[in-house]
């Protein structure tokens, strides 16, 4: 399963970089925002030094909400770096737009997914990755999960080569449940991904051995 990092702040990306499990970055309008980020030279500029940062993947969302602008937005950011994936929502326009996308050769990643039948669209118009949003759906009280296991079941069924890119991840208990399910990808917060490394019995065993490490050494002394 590739790891996405969920972020625009630099100094995040490159931590998880450095962790040595980073497979790619999504961000968004409000991820922007966020760092602070405005203005559309300032935003392509801020996609250029994350991909500068990382070895591929980097999802760049478009603002438009019609055709038109989306393929033009979106052929602006895919010239930013061949490591832009356009990001474009699931709309009717979208659709199309990933559609025209897919034919000129242009990486995809169809956003704001939260049912098998809009993933399902996407995949037929050619979308390198689907982006359904687990997390959204469970602070409505639905099955996050169960949407990523259905879409997982319809694309095995017809071959689909769209890869499942598990958005809205939100703790690690996501990231285990959505490698056991078989999605292709996920996208979180660096916390969550840093929380896989977490078990009390690793500290305490680390601990024990540093103590007995240390007894021998005096010993020895």
């Amino acid at each position: 399963m590739k790891f996405f990092i969920d972020t625009a702040n630099l100094a995040q990306i490159k931590e998880a970089q450095d962790l040595g499990v980073l497979d790619g970055v999504t961000t968004n309008p409000s991820l922007m925002a966020k760092e602070g980020i405005t203005g559309d030279d300032n935003v392509m500029a801020h996609y250029k030094a994350i991909c500068d940062l990382v070895d591929d993947n980097v999802s760049a969302e478009v603002i438009a909400t019609d055709f038109e602008g989306m393929i033009e937005e979106g052929e602006r950011l895919a010239a930013i770096d061949k490591k832009i994936v356009v990001k474009v929502p699931m709309i009717a326009d979208g659709v199309k737009a990933l559609k025209y996308f897919s034919k000129k050769g242009i990486r995809t990643n169809c956003t704001l997914v939260f049912s098998a039948g809009q993933a399902l669209l996407a995949a037929k118009a050619g979308a390198t990755y689907v982006s359904p949003f687990l997390g959204r759906l469970d602070d409505i009280s639905t099955d996050g999960l169960q949407l990523i296991e259905d879409i997982r079941l319809i694309y095995d069924n017809y071959g689909f080569e769209t890869q499942i890119l598990s958005a809205s991840v939100r703790h690690p208990m996501h990231i285990i449940e959505c490698a056991k399910i078989g999605s292709d990808v996920m996208t979180g917060p660096l916390s969550a991904i840093k929380a896989l490394l977490k078990h009390p019995l690793t500290d305490i065993g680390l601990q024990q051995f540093l103590a007995d490490h240390a007894k021998a050494a005096a010993t020895v002394k």
